[in-house]
């Protein structure tokens, strides 16, 4: 499984799990249940897994979406 983003914001991780859903790849929201930990506010970031042969598609599916500039590792020049 490969990160390909990391955010607080639970309406962006849900706009693209929603996008992931409708294009057919699979993921996982990891750190999801945290927040029980951190007393519910929402300090620390979820992380949206990828399997690795989907990753590719992903970031490409994300930018072409217009969220490229929340992707986990990519040069934003």
């Amino acid at each position: 499984m490969r990160e390909v983003l990391r955010s607080n914001d639970l309406v962006l991780i849900s706009a693209v799990e929603a996008l992931l859903d409708a294009a057919g790849i699979g993921h996982l929201v990891a750190d999801a249940h945290i927040s029980a930990l951190e007393g519910s506010i929402g300090i620390l970031p979820r992380r949206l897994l990828v399997p690795d042969d989907d990753e590719a598609q992903t970031r490409r599916l994300l930018v072409e979406a217009g969220f490229g500039d929340v992707i986990v590792g990519r040069d934003p020049s």
